[in-house]
């Protein structure tokens, strides 16, 4: 049966990679069993744009991205240290590609990220008054979010405010401005960007500790009257470890609020990691070969974890349809994530349903199949 599955997924990969290119004796192949056309009526199904792929470089990645999703995040584009490099000067070049390309393609639209400690140009950093620092955040926000009032459906306004014990992370914002700079923050974006909807955005908030922390961030903008639609689980999460029981329950925690869950920047981990999260300015020792085991290939009983570990998330988020608004995975392919180098760079990764050919993985079909099971 093993051998057979096997056979099927290399046939499989074949007439999609050929649908991706063209017509296969003037038909397309598959055309229903796509992410999006599967989990219709679900939830949006998403991912993330790097630039090379918002400027369509690469007409595979192109016709898979526009086959597969029908969502899009913007990775880099639009956070702070490339869109306000210097006070007052604005690059939108990227920025208005990147809404560009999810007009045209009638995508759901989603900007990363109004206000966020990291990628953040150095004049911000150097900031100690709060007057400046306010002011900072008012023309940011202001002139982003009102340049695309009519593109962006949803701002990740706020993104990683909390340390992993709940408490509130030491930022420039909240050095400066105290704990109120996300009332803030919301305040403004729900001025600049009316129609948008606001998240706030974070990973390891299905753990219990950081969970009541952003319940009680939640709480605290909702006490205040300021907008939140929703909250983003980023599900950087490692194989063999989903914490599966704390994701259901912070879905139901988070939803009981009154908002919408997202599962925002969804990949897993394959390799080896001596820490949980995203936190970027974490680092492992480069020099160490065996934090790079794969670099030939995934054995396949990885592969098979991989696999059944997407199905059981995929099930879990179909239970919880009602309260789900997207899944977005955080990358097109596994030569696109940037799991290939965090937290040891020119590792060979495998976190996503797409190889680097753009063939779907055994994850795509257990993910297609949890829609087929009864």
């Amino acid at each position: 049966m093993q051998k057979e599955r096997k056979c099927w997924l290399g046939l499989v990969a074949i007439l999609v990679s050929v649908s991706l290119s063209g017509p296969l004796n003037g038909q397309q192949s598959l055309p229903n069993d796509s992410l999006k056309n599967v989990f219709r009526g679900d939830f949006l199904i998403g991912t993330a744009l790097n630039t090379r792929q918002i400027n369509a470089t690469d007409g595979s990645t192109d016709e898979l991205i526009k086959q597969q999703f029908n969502a899009i995040t913007a990775e880099n584009a639009m956070k702070a240290q490339v869109i306000h490099p210097r006070w007052g000067q604005f690059d939108f070049d990227a920025a208005d590609r990147f809404v560009a390309y999810g007009n045209r393609a009638g995508m759901y639209t989603v900007g990363h990220t109004l206000i966020w400690h990291s990628q953040l140009p150095a004049f911000v950093q150097a900031i100690t008054q709060a007057d400046s620092l306010r002011q900072f955040m008012e023309l940011h926000i202001r002139t982003v979010a009102q340049r695309y009032t009519s593109s962006i459906d949803s701002w990740d306004v706020v993104n990683e405010a909390l340390n992993e014990d709940g408490s509130w992370r030491e930022s420039v914002f909240y050095n400066v401005l105290g704990e109120d700079y996300i009332i803030e923050a919301f305040r403004m974006a729900a001025e600049a960007a009316p129609k948008a909807k606001l998240y706030y955005n974070d990973f390891n908030i299905e753990r219990p500790r950081k969970r009541a922390g952003a319940i009680r961030l939640i709480k605290k903008l909702q006490a205040a009257g300021v907008r939140i639609d929703g909250v983003g689980i980023q599900g950087h999460w490692h194989i063999g470890k989903i914490p599966l029981d704390d994701i259901e329950q912070s879905i139901l925690e988070y939803s009981a609020l009154g908002l919408e869950v997202a599962i925002t920047e969804l990949d897993l981990e394959v390799l080896p990691r001596n820490f949980q999260g995203a936190d970027i300015n974490r680092r492992m020792v480069a020099n160490d070969p065996a934090l790079n085991p794969y670099v030939n290939g995934l054995p396949d009983s990885v592969q098979q974890q991989l696999a059944a570990d997407y199905g059981r998330l995929f099930r879990l988020f179909l239970k919880h349809r009602e309260h789900i608004s997207r899944v977005t995975f955080w990358g097109v392919n596994d030569g696109h994530s940037w799991l290939n180098h965090w937290p040891v760079r020119g590792r060979t990764n495998y976190p996503l349903v797409f190889d680097r050919d753009n063939r779907p993985k055994e994850a795509f079909f257990k993910i297609i199949d949890t829609k087929k099971a009864p």
